[in-house]
């Protein structure tokens, strides 16, 4: 399929530099008229919800080093055929990826992937010619890449938009335009990155408001726009949607979200669907029981340490989870999940709050950040994986599950270098874990944990209730 819809990439030297504010911005501004599609590059949760929110549309997210080039371009097509334009907001640096030796899960491999020119946002608040060799050495580093244009952020005065744009208009760039310094519009930090948009629903209406406005005025959006138009055609090779969900059972997942659990890529979602899932959202803070029908359950990341006192004071739905788990029905649980499944969970002040209790030991919060991308090898047979196969995600938390020796681990993580360690329970249908996976990287992810509902289902029949008296 032949892939010609407008398209660029916002990029920028590093994390920081305005580069989501700009994008999500972009994609409010141009929403007014256009049909927009909102992607991320890399393993981020937090950006695609706010592009969702300003587009209407589910933000995708591309990393080639998780899922791999042929899978981030199947992705792109499918999602941006019918729109009328793409953009594509980066990650860290334009250059920045799984390591410093190659540009895999970079956006600058994804900008050339997919044949999109890249505007690159700098922060110019503490320079002024400087800015000019910041722009050229981006736009030289790799012959291959087309960095077509800067946007300068975080400009003082006019004095000092005179200084930026000639400093970078000397090297042959255009500059597209200047934000000036808003710190109202910076989205507030906490402890895992940035607000979530759906935990700041009253806020984000106004915020991307003021953001399309700030760009609509600062920003020349017709040439925006004609750099979009100019992005190179490219081919994707689109594989027909298998009727995989009229060949099996149909299958009712529960999907927690809400304010605590809100970190779900959406193709993860959609394979799940893909592959027969009905998917019933419910709350684990305010729901007292799951969907009716539920024969599989989704407990996805977010912050449950940041409302810990509403999911012990619900204590209807943490006998309803240890009601469906007694009942033998699949659970997957990726790191928020985890925690929640745990008997308890301290926070940074030293208290504690009970949780589900479907695995022994607390989830102890602390000020050490562990992150980074993994390779896992499943050690047996699992809800997502037969033995020895393997598959990649990525771990961001500030908790470690302690006291939950003696289970049956899910994972080996495969190092880049020394050796690795185990991770994670797999322990009949329930399968809990600090990483995060996306579906896109393995076929049978999805296909496997609508095949183990499928099969729980006919155990039960479709008329089964779970009753907490099970639990």
């Amino acid at each position: 399929m032949r892939v010609s819809t407008p398209r660029l990439v916002v990029a920028a030297p590093a994390s920081g530099s305005g580069k989501s504010t700009v994008a999500t911005g972009l994609m409010a501004a141009l929403g007014q008229e256009h049909t927009v599609q909102g992607f991320k590059v890399g393993p981020d949760y937090i950006d695609p919800m706010y592009h969702t929110a300003a587009t209407g549309r589910p933000s995708r997210n591309l990393d080639t080093w998780m899922v791999g080039r042929e899978q981030v371009s199947v992705t792109f097509g499918r999602a941006a055929r019918e729109v009328d334009i793409a953009i594509v907001e980066g990650v860290m640096g334009l250059f920045d990826g799984y390591g410093s030796a190659t540009e895999s899960g970079s956006t600058a491999e994804v900008a050339k992937l997919l044949g999109a020119p890249v505007i690159l946002v700098l922060d110019v608040g503490k320079m002024a010619r400087s800015a000019g060799a910041m722009a050229l050495g981006y736009r030289e580093f790799d012959p291959d890449l087309h960095v077509a244009g800067v946007i300068c952020n975080r400009v003082a005065s006019e004095q000092h938009a005179a200084w930026v744009i000639q400093a970078v208009e000397a090297v042959g760039l255009p500059v597209l335009g200047c934000l000036p310094k808003s710190p109202d519009l910076h989205i507030p930090e906490r402890h895992l990155g940035l607000h979530t948009a759906i935990e700041r629903q009253a806020e984000v209406e106004a915020f991307l408001a003021r953001a399309g406005a700030l760009v609509a005025e600062h920003i020349d959006l017709g040439e925006v726009w004609r750099l979009a138009n100019h992005a190179t055609p490219i081919e994707i090779d689109l594989p027909e949607q298998t009727a995989e969900a009229s060949l099996a059972p149909t299958v009712r997942l529960a999907v927690a979200r809400d304010e605590a659990f809100c970190f779900y890529y959406a193709d993860n979602l959609d394979l799940l669907h893909a592959a027969g899932a009905e998917i019933a959202c419910f709350s684990p803070l305010r729901d007292e029981a799951l969907p009716v029908g539920t024969t599989g359950i989704y407990l996805g990341g977010g912050y449950p340490e940041l409302h810990s006192a509403d999911l012990a004071a619900n204590d209807a739905m943490r006998r309803a989870l240890r009601a469906a788990h007694a009942a033998g029905m699949p659970i997957y649980a990726e790191c928020g999940g985890l925690m929640v499944l745990a008997e308890s969970l301290t926070d940074l002040q030293g208290v504690t709050y009970p949780m589900v209790g479907l695995l022994p030991g607390r989830s102890q919060m602390r000020e050490r950040l562990t992150m980074g991308y993994r390779q896992v090898r499943a050690l047996r047979d699992c809800l997502l994986l037969g033995q020895g196969q393997a598959t990649r995600g990525h771990e961001f938390h500030y908790s470690d599950w302690v006291g939950g020796g003696g289970l049956p681990r899910a994972y080996e993580i495969v190092p880049r270098q020394g050796k690795g360690w185990d991770e994670g329970v797999a322990q009949g249908n329930l399968l809990a874990s600090y990483v995060h996976l996306h579906f896109g990287a393995h076929p049978d992810l999805a296909r496997n944990f609508v095949r183990a509902c499928a099969t729980w289902q006919r155990t039960y029949g479709t008329e089964k209730e779970v009753s907490v008296e099970d639990a």
